[in-house]
């Protein structure tokens, strides 16, 4: 019976550690930059509506910083795991991160459920848009891995983020309209 490429190779020499710091941050700034989009876009019309459960839009606005720096977080947990499981490649990168972000905000959401006022359309919408989230991240740290060069990924993520920041914007001001 052969070695899977999924299992670990003993003899395999591991990055300098600041290989994976760089693709810590570049999944982290995928993140982000799908954030952007989906809470700045897509999700905006939700948080324009009171509630009881969310933050002011003027002060959740002034806290995005924080948010941000939670999800460095799950990017580091995320690259860690895939190195300690050696998932290589994009595909095997966006399931596991699917699978990650399924089971982490999955849990977070049903815990959000059964103790807080969120809206059940904001929580389900929550857990799809952050499970995408890891998913896209897992895609970066599986393509990195893969490729153990960066130089390219970090333009193909700078270009991503952009793009997703833009959208969102373009996405908001479209709503805001209606």
């Amino acid at each position: 019976m052969g070695v899977s490429e999924d299992m670990s190779n003993p003899n395999e020499q591991l990055l300098p550690f600041g290989f994976y710091i760089k693709l810590t941050l570049l999944a982290w700034l995928s993140m982000i930059g799908f954030d952007f989009f989906l809470h700045a876009g897509i999700l905006a019309p939700l948080y324009a509506q009171e509630s009881p459960f969310l933050l002011p839009p003027e002060r959740a606005f002034a806290l995005i910083p924080i948010g941000y720096i939670s999800f460095l977080g799950l990017a580091v947990l995320l690259v860690w795991l895939m190195v300690k499981l050696n998932i290589r490649a994009w595909r095997k990168g966006a399931i596991f991160g699917f699978q990650l972000g399924f089971l982490a905000w999955g849990s977070l959401i049903l815990g959000l459920y059964s103790i807080s006022t969120a809206a059940p359309v904001l929580l389900w919408t929550w857990f799809l848009g952050q499970t995408v989230e890891l998913s896209v991240a897992g895609a970066v740290a599986g393509y990195g891995l893969a490729a153990r060069k960066l130089r390219r990924l970090f333009g193909m993520v700078s270009l991503f983020a952009i793009l997703a920041i833009v959208i969102g914007i373009i996405w908001q001001n479209i709503a805001n309209a209606l």
